[in-house]
């Protein structure tokens, strides 16, 4: 039933393994895959793991850094798997507890573990538990509980409960009798009453509570000799203001013209002083981007990024620390000076070992810690799912994992969760565009890159930077016009071509322009002008193409048909999403359903997908940075670009550690 079982070590020794019967086939690749995908990748959350046809199902031990993997037909369903994974971890543990603790990577290089007897006595007793227990036969009528009921018992049972039925319908219309009042004697008791039942009658609607509020402010009102407070009526609703008109106390009385959009009467579009206008406006504040792209940065302080708990300690947890403190000093002292042991410091080390890291983490000392964890990344931009998923990878991490005595749990599960976020924005593999547009011109083609994104996002303005930079390294630019969706957008790029023209004028470029347009038009078939566009580029002697696509909602079926099948007839070097750093849970959806639809029409065995992320507007976010894990988390791609501001500088590559500075910062 089971194809594989193995158990190795996270620092990659193998230490036993069992293949199924009929069998052919190395795991060696699934488990690879696990490895990659899953551990690395900090999403062990969830302990079950789909390679091909096979399931994969494994247990982390934390304590001993151990790694317990099961593996079968995806077709199957074993229910017995997760307590047999269970039981084999246990006993593996309890059998060389001995050796992991004492020899540990000696006794691993030797291979000595002899596990084979009792994992088959515990897959036999997995297997008989899980078999299913054949169809329970229907009680006969003798057996049943009606056949031992006779004619009297029935009659007397429906008698006792006519006469249940009838009493209680005459309690229920019977009224209960008032007590009588007792006589109070005096005007003194005349008053006390009056005002109960006043009391009591406002007292309707209240909680005990309140009545008890209320009955103590009257008294105390009372016996101050203040005026009884009379109930308040309810106030009569205030019409609303209405909406002033705002007066600007700087605006001047300014007559300028700020409309420059019209076109020169000769019916010129772009040339001449024009051109020279531009470059003076567009040129004002732009430096030089030649080589790699600055990292961006996210301003974190040290203050900030300590957790409450260890910010406010109680005085009974420090003087708990304190006594800890002076009798395990008391303890070393006496162990020290022993008679037994003064002939060397084996006493005095064991001391030591035994009181640092003697805590084992469980999963309930981390629970409130993980809660408060899943809160600030959620209110961080963090996807609601990603944050659950990330908790919980934590979580099977940290727990049996030993911790120091003057350790917190605060600071271990924050640590923790730290070195996930970063292993996650970190990039799995390095995307060099420059590098690789290098290795195409070698090839004597051009390098394609397209940009695909929801509506919006800012795809035609960060292509526009992503040109600036690859014109600054010397690299001519082909601009595919490919939304022929969307009104306005071919005149956007013909408004950037003319702008990154202007700033490299065609004579520092031996008289050839650094940034063409190739357009057909609206409403042509965006797959049709990609490839008549890259099949241009290459004839001319283009290094790079840059694909605009048009801006299209993740459920818009028929856009997303169009966009897979653009991707899969011109098969481009390099597919870019468009996000914005805005987004929380729609980055998840837009991401999924992106990759979900290049996967279904796409024509080939192996789809491309999402090869890498452009995250736009990152400065206006502050540190609720979290849609950059959550798309990180989704597509396991690398975020590429980021944008920062409005004008052709403002692209920047991804600092991981400062972005999860950021995202920890309360």
């Amino acid at each position: 039933m089971l194809d594989f079982f193995t158990i190795f070590s996270k620092g990659g020794i193998v230490l036993w393994c069992f293949q199924g019967a009929g069998v052919t086939e190395s795991f060696t690749g699934p488990v690879n895959a696990l490895i990659r995908s899953v551990i690395l990748q900090e999403r062990s959350g969830s302990n079950s793991f789909t390679h091909e046809a096979l399931s994969l199902k494994y247990k982390l031990d934390n304590e001993f850094e151990l790694v317990f993997v099961v593996g079968f037909q995806r077709i199957l369903t074993l229910t017995y798997v997760d307590k047999f994974i269970d039981d084999v971890q246990l006993h593996f543990r309890d059998r060389y507890k001995n050796e992991l603790e004492q020899r540990g990577t000696l006794k691993l290089l030797n291979n000595n573990f002899e596990f084979e007897d009792d994992f088959m006595m515990l897959l036999r007793e997995a297997e008989e538990s899980s078999k299913a227990r054949g169809p329970v036969s229907m009680r006969t009528f003798n057996e049943s509980q009606k056949s031992q009921k006779t004619v009297k018992s029935m009659i007397e049972t429906r008698g006792a409960d006519k006469g249940k039925e009838q009493g209680g319908k005459k309690n229920k219309n019977c009224k209960k009798e008032a007590p009588a009042a007792e006589p109070v004697k005096g005007d003194q008791g005349k008053a006390s009453s009056s005002s109960q039942k006043t009391i009591e009658n406002g007292n309707q609607g209240l909680t005990p509570d309140e009545i008890i509020q209320k009955r103590r402010e009257e008294f105390f009102r009372k016996r101050m000799g203040g005026p009884v407070e009379k109930p308040s009526k309810s106030p009569k609703p205030q019409k609303p203001k209405e909406k002033q008109m705002r007066v600007w106390g700087t605006a001047g009385n300014s007559t300028k013209n700020l409309d420059y959009s019209q076109e020169k009467e000769n019916g010129t579009s772009g040339t001449g002083d024009q051109n020279h206008t531009t470059q003076m406006d567009v040129g004002m504040n732009l430096t030089s981007m030649k080589g790699e792209l600055l990292s961006v940065d996210c301003e974190s302080s040290e203050e900030d990024e300590m957790e409450e708990e260890e910010e406010r300690i109680s005085v009974t947890e420090t003087s708990k620390i304190a006594a800890l403190s002076i009798t395990s000093l008391f303890k070393l002292l006496l162990v020290f000076f022993s008679p037994k042991k003064r002939g060397g410091f084996g006493g005095m080390f064991g001391m030591l070992k035994g009181l640092v890291g003697s805590k084992s983490l469980s999963q309930e000392d981390m629970e409130p810690v993980l809660d408060k964890m899943r809160d600030h990344l959620i209110a961080k931009n963090v996807a609601a799912d990603i944050s659950s998923q990330l908790c919980d990878s934590v979580a099977k991490k940290l727990e049996g994992k030993v911790m120091g005595t003057f350790t917190t749990v605060a600071s271990t599960v924050k640590q923790a969760l730290q070195d996930s976020l970063v292993q996650i924005l970190q990039p799995k593999r390095r995307v060099d565009i420059l590098r690789d547009v290098l290795e195409a011109q070698s090839q004597r083609r051009p390098f394609v890159i397209t940009f695909c994104g929801v509506n919006g996002v800012g795809k035609s303005t960060n292509l526009a930077k992503i040109s600036f930079w690859l014109i600054e390294n010397g690299f001519t630019v082909l601009i595919a016009a490919c939304d022929t969706f969307r009104a306005g957008a071919v005149e956007q790029l013909r408004t950037h071509q003319r702008r990154l023209n202007s700033l490299h004028p065609p004579e520092e470029h031996g008289g050839q322009p650094v940034v063409q347009l190739y357009e057909k038009g609206y409403g042509k078939d965006a797959a049709g002008i990609a490839m008549e566009a890259i099949a241009y580029a290459r004839n001319q002697a283009f290094d790079v193409v840059l694909v605009d696509t048009a801006g299209r909602m993740q459920d818009n079926a028929p856009l997303m048909t169009a966009l897979a099948k653009l991707i899969a007839v011109n098969m481009p070097d390099l597919v870019l999403f468009v996000g914005e750093a805005l987004v929380g849970n729609e980055a998840v959806d837009q991401l999924v359903k992106f990759n979900q639809a290049l996967a279904d029409h796409s024509m080939s065995d192996k789809p491309r997908l999402i090869d890498g992320i452009v995250l736009t507007k990152f400065d206006t976010i502050d540190d609720k940075v979290g849609a950059a894990i959550s798309m990180a988390y989704i597509t396991g791609q690398p975020i590429v670009f980021v944008g920062t501001g409005q004008t052709y500088n403002d692209l920047r590559s991804l600092n991981a550690r400062a972005v999860v500075s950021a995202l920890m910062k309360a």
